[in-house]
């Protein structure tokens, strides 16, 4: 008979020979789940990376805890959280060289590469791809140094507005910066897009205000704007920073701000003289001081046949209320504006009262990443340069009152816009256009039948609206991408011809110039997605494809 030390031992060993049996199982599990790909692209990274870089801390795969949370984290919107497109795998770096490795081996690999800064990209294009991709996500990349003595600021391409504004506000209350105004939006997308907000009659865009760049190009180059050259910085402020490289960080140039601004929304019901108020705003919106900004957003409100469509006259005025008064008395008195409708509030303060918060809450909200109003939806846009007449304004009356949840919101032009060439940057919509229109239609439930329905809906009000807009192209704004202007639906969009579709829509005569500039930087078109610039054929041996 065994004694009992013998049995313990016994089973001891058997214990551990099943500890072992359950590991090989496990390890074997685990390799037979990895893509192939994916470990591969990791081994190039920590080979080209070194021993100083820990890569599981910056490299999540479909087999990483964080990686569902990552990949969802900055989705603004909801209507892709379905899609299958999914990366192999997220990376998340804190420095340059990390992300020069992720270029590198992925173009070693035959991968694309989306770039993430806020996740607004309207299409999803910053995190969705049809053929085998990752996700460099900037989210780490948002430090924002801001030097008054100079009046500059570098601010890293995963730092959001609003941590811009309260940067700024925290240091200074006479700098502001003119730029959008979502406060969740990334910088990265923004500025490369154009970007415009409140201050844009005052002051332009805030690419604009771009005065240097750190890029790194499709060879893994880290460059400024002197080792880029004038013609790359020209085209990423803009025309688009994803077609180019990855843009880390942008020095800005701020604006002087008075300390006190004055903010106010008159909401007038269509039925109730809110239509020759709007016919009104179209002739004088460009034509105010141009301290005076005042956009209109039209919104369907209440339901069945107590259905109703208003016009919210939303604006900001860079002066106090006792100088504002005068101005709208003698510019739009029609609008009826009277002092209790007004906030005087600092400038960082207006930030927050156009995102939706009140001016009392802290400037701390500013920092978050969580939007306000989050739901399903797809855009478009338009340029205006003449007013619409009377029977296109009641023609979009009447198609509001056909949808649940419909907006269009018409941004004024003049001022600074009419002053800067359209081809000082690659945003080509300056003098000439009374005001921009970005529609919008929202929707709670994510299937596929409910956004067809609501896309049906935006299609037919864009057709409508096809004899009031520019035309010869008609012109869209690159930062409300649309990809019904035109795509390459194998995602490669190497065909020069094919991208002109969208790409004269969106840039005008500065398309080609956007496309010289990358056949010069890449002309292998590594950064690419559905409506990237494609290079020009022809030059340097490129070929039209």
């Amino acid at each position: 008979m065994c004694s009992q030390t013998e049995t313990q031992s016994s089973i001891l060993e058997e214990m551990e020979f099943l500890v072992l049996l359950l590991s090989l199982f496990l390890s074997l599990v685990s390799c037979a789940s990895s893509d192939p790909t994916t470990e591969t692209l990791r081994l190039c990274m920590t080979t080209q990376l070194g021993d100083y870089t820990e890569t599981s801390q910056i490299i999540h795969t479909s087999n990483s805890s964080s990686y569902s949370s990552i990949l969802k984290s900055s989705q603004q919107n909801p209507r892709w959280l379905n899609s299958t497109s999914k990366p192999l795998l997220i990376l998340t770096p804190f420095n340059e060289s990390e992300i020069r490795a992720a270029v590198l081996c992925s173009r070693k690999r035959g991968l694309q590469i989306r770039v993430r800064s806020g996740g607004h990209d309207y299409e999803g294009l910053s995190y969705l791809c049809k053929t085998p991709f990752i996700i460099i996500d900037m989210i780490n990349f948002k430090s924002i140094d801001v030097n008054l003595a100079d009046e500059t600021a570098w601010v890293q391409s995963g730092a959001t507005l609003g941590e811009l504004y309260y940067s700024i506000g925290k240091k200074s209350d006479v700098h502001g910066f003119p730029a959008g105004i979502c406060p969740t939006v990334g910088v990265g997308g923004h500025f490369s897009g154009g970007g415009f907000g409140t201050l844009i009659r005052k002051h332009g865009l805030a690419a604009d205000h771009v005065i240097d760049a750190i890029l790194i190009d499709a060879n893994g180059k880290i460059m400024n704007r002197k080792t880029m050259g004038e013609d790359l910085f020209w085209a990423i402020r803009g025309g688009g920073g994803a077609s180019f490289g990855i843009i880390v960080s942008w020095k800005i140039k701020l604006v002087q701000v008075p300390k006190v601004v004055t903010g106010f929304t008159v909401n007038k019901l269509i039925s109730q003289g809110g239509s020759s108020l709007v016919n009104r705003w179209q002739y004088i919106a460009d034509k105010f001081h141009e301290d005076l900004f005042m956009r209109v957003i039209l919104q369907n409100v209440g339901s069945g046949s107590q259905k109703q469509v208003q016009a919210a006259f939303n604006s900001l005025f860079l002066g106090g209320i006792e100088t504002l008064m005068p101005l709208m008395k003698q510019s739009f008195p029609e609008l009826g504006l009277a002092a209790k409708d007004c906030i005087e509030m600092s400038w960082v303060q207006s930030a927050q009262y156009f995102a939706g918060y009140k001016k009392e809450q802290p400037l701390e909200v500013l920092l978050s990443r969580e939007a306000l109003y989050k739901s399903n939806f797809k855009a478009k846009s338009d340029f205006v340069i003449n007013p619409i007449p009377e029977i296109g304004l009641r023609g979009i009356w009447e198609r509001f009152m056909l949808e649940e949840l419909a907006f269009m919101i018409l941004d004024p032009y003049g001022g600074k816009m009419a002053e800067i060439s359209e081809f000082e940057i690659p945003f080509p919509h300056r003098k000439g256009n009374l005001y921009n229109i970005q529609y919008i239609v929202k929707w709670d439930v994510n299937e596929v039948s409910e956004a067809n329905k609501h896309m049906n809906w935006m299609n037919m009000l864009y057709g409508f609206m096809k004899p009031y807009v520019s035309n010869s192209p008609r012109g869209a704004y690159i930062n409300y991408k649309d990809l019904q202007l035109g795509t390459n639906n194998k995602g490669t969009n190497t065909s020069y011809i094919e991208a002109s579709s969208w790409g004269r829509k969106y840039f005008k005569n500065n398309f080609k110039r956007l496309a010289q500039v990358k056949s010069k930087v890449d002309p292998h078109n590594f950064f690419r997605n559905e409506q990237s610039i494609p290079p020009l054929p022809g030059l340097f041996g490129i070929k039209e494809v």
